[in-house]
């Protein structure tokens, strides 16, 4: 019979120090490689943009869906990925991305129509890199508690140094090897990802082993719908503060993405050169890589609420996307772009390892990894939103000034939506403040006060953590193992007293 221990499931801290002896900080650079493969490609793929639009002869509109649906998919299977990682752990999830995100890009080298690269790119891709990102995420967060926002936020510069190499070096490739070439080059790339899952190393068997009691198991309808349950995390969408920073994040990723698909473009439609053009995504990409680090040192020295910080660099990312379109002042002020293009790529990379370590800030550490898959998921619909309207734009307007102006809007919208969480305006941690006064209430009230939940998450939390009921070999109900503890000790005291 397992233990009590045993069925709370993999331990989410820890017992050495940040970075767990070095191996946090080994993948870390695991985070480093496949953030900069995943992201760095999604944000360089607007150099193919042009040669995409003059090929297949379609609008700038239908171009723009190739990227969407990729980074759809992305979001929303990521879900999927993180019940697989519970259920199998998070290495062998992050080897199949892998493998897949560089077998769609391989086949994409062959398509002969757009529809083709929506399903290559897009799906297959897509879904790569979903089981690929945020697995990943979830494993280097699990090693580091006082260092979380500076391991996050050095994993992904890969993103932003990814951004500085690959838009000239995709537009060298499509010079040298035209379009299919360059992507045959990119997919072998992109299946490095694989190597980089083989690095993880788990803190504790995946939730799906350690809650599995041994003896008969029931493969019922409830006992299935029961799995599915858990391991998405699915009490999570009945929480406030969850549902409201994810619609957050849902208008951030509506304007977020749109520069790194259209400002190549809006660049040459302006009149400067290729080359000029894809430099500037270069020096956004060094400047994102910049207030990555500041940021994540900054929020690590715990002066001001990662909340805080997270509304501050958000709100002027989308103040620096909405003074974009002026920056290039028709092609005579190329400075003026790569000045706000610097300024946005700083902002925008500030924000990004924030969003991701505030996660345990408003769902507890324990539920992160199911957290990470629903957020992804949820704010899919931005990111399929954001770059499909913006192509549209262009094609009403003539230009991408609309576009930018929009996603800026998006930006500040969602920022707005930040500020209404519960506890948001309190200096304070609200978590810790909580979890303090509970652990006092139950040493002044003992231990029944756990059971007097006050809300609906609060009671379906509870249900999902109690063991499932597993049946013996006669066909009866067995007994969990912390109920026979517990009688034991019952017994045991009452002999005692006898």
């Amino acid at each position: 019979m397992a233990s009590p221990q045993a069925l709370k499931g993999p331990r989410s801290q820890p017992a050495s120090p940040d970075g767990g002896r070095g191996r946090g900080w080994m993948m870390v650079g695991a985070l480093f490689m496949c953030s900069a493969l995943v992201f760095g490609i999604i944000r360089s793929l607007g150099v193919f943009f042009v040669e995409f639009v003059l090929y297949f002869g379609e609008s700038a509109q239908a171009i723009s869906w190739i990227t969407s649906i990729g980074l759809a998919m992305q979001q929303c299977i990521s879900p999927v990925g993180t019940a697989l990682c519970n259920a199998y752990g998070a290495r062998p999830v992050v080897m199949a991305g892998g493998f897949l995100s560089g077998l769609g890009i391989i086949l994409a080298s062959q398509a002969t129509c757009v529809t083709h690269l929506y399903l290559t790119m897009g799906i297959i891709s897509g879904s790569g890199w979903a089981l690929v990102f945020t697995p990943m995420v979830a494993s280097v967060m699990q090693y580091f508690t006082l260092r979380r926002s500076l391991a996050m936020a050095l994993g992904f510069t890969g993103i932003g140094l990814s951004s500085f190499v690959f838009s000239p070096f995709f537009q060298l490739l499509l010079e040298m090897y035209a379009w299919r070439g360059a992507l045959l080059i990119l997919g072998g790339l992109s299946l490095n990802m694989v190597a980089c899952g083989a690095l993880i190393r788990p803190l504790g068997a995946p939730k799906a082993v350690a809650a599995l009691a041994p003896g008969k198991q029931v493969w019922s309808c409830s006992s299935i719908l029961w799995r599915c349950y858990s391991y998405l995390e699915l009490s999570l969408l009945f929480q406030r503060p969850f549902l409201t920073y994810s619609l957050a994040l849902s208008f951030f990723n509506c304007g977020y993405f749109v520069p790194y698909v259209h400002l190549v473009a809006h660049s040459r439609h302006e009149g400067f050169t290729e080359y000029q053009a894809a430099f500037v995504i270069s020096a956004t990409g060094i400047s994102d890589i910049v207030g990555r680090v500041v940021a994540g040192w900054s929020s690590d020295l715990g002066r001001f609420r990662l909340l805080h910080l997270l509304t501050l660099w958000t709100g002027l990312t989308g103040l620096f996307l909405l003074l974009l379109p002026l920056g290039s002042m028709g092609g005579t002020s190329y400075p003026g772009l790569l000045t706000v293009g610097l300024l946005y790529g700083f902002c925008s990379g500030a924000m990004t390892p924030l969003v991701f370590a505030a996660v345990p800030e408003i769902v507890g550490m324990e539920r992160m990894l199911g957290a990470l898959g629903l957020l992804q998921m949820i704010e899919s619909s931005g990111g399929l939103l954001g770059a499909p309207l913006s192509g549209w734009l262009k094609d009403q307007t003539g230009s991408y000034t609309a576009s930018f102006l929009v996603a800026g809007g998006f930006l500040l919208l969602g920022t707005m939506v930040t500020t209404t969480l519960p506890h948001f305006w309190s200096c304070a941690n609200p978590s810790a403040l909580r979890r303090d006064t509970q652990n006092q209430s139950q040493q002044d009230q003992g231990p029944e006060i756990g059971l007097m939940t006050s809300s609906i998450s609060d009671k379906l939390n509870y249900i999902e953590n109690k063991p499932h009921p597993q049946l013996d070999h006669n066909g009866l109900q067995a007994e969990p193992a912390e109920h026979i503890t517990l009688n034991q000790s019952r017994t045991s005291d009452d002999n005692t007293k006898c």
